[in-house]
């Protein structure tokens, strides 16, 4: 009887790249993604100050942060919007989730006319979940 030679068919090997490839793909995009995140929270605004309130719990709620800055103007994802284009962008991003939520972070200055036409924007977007950025009372002023 004569037994195989598995010498003589060579060696076996796994092709490395594409999982490599794979990687490094996810490892950019999380860079990326956790960037513009940070970038929402780094807008300069001086936050009103609670007394008193619950802290935000992490869900799976898509969530969308509109800073109203000193000057009244509204920045989006990077951009900077009118009440229409707003309300345009609210509606694009309730499409893409289930669920969104606004999270208004606006400067303490500012008088509520501005905030206002906000809640309107995500009323007419069927965005009901809607919360405000605020400092605690130990962290604030």
């Amino acid at each position: 009887m004569r037994t195989p030679k598995y010498q003589d068919r060579g060696s076996l090997e796994f092709n490395m790249t594409p999982m490599i490839d794979v990687t490094f793909l996810l490892i950019i995009f999380f860079l990326v993604s956790n960037r513009m995140a940070q970038q929402e929270a780094q807008v300069e605004v001086d936050l009103p100050t609670a007394r008193a309130g619950l802290e935000q719990l992490e869900d799976a709620t898509r969530k969308i942060t509109v800073n109203v800055t000193r000057e009244g103007n509204w920045l989006a994802a990077g951009r900077l919007l009118d009440e229409e284009g707003l309300g345009k962008f609210l509606v694009e991003e309730q499409k893409k989730a289930e669920q969104v939520e606004v999270r208004i972070r606006c400067d303490r200055s500012v008088d509520y006319g501005r905030v206002k036409p906000i809640m309107r924007q995500c009323l007419k977007a069927d965005v009901w979940k809607v919360t405000f950025a605020v400092v605690g009372p130990e962290a604030g002023g």
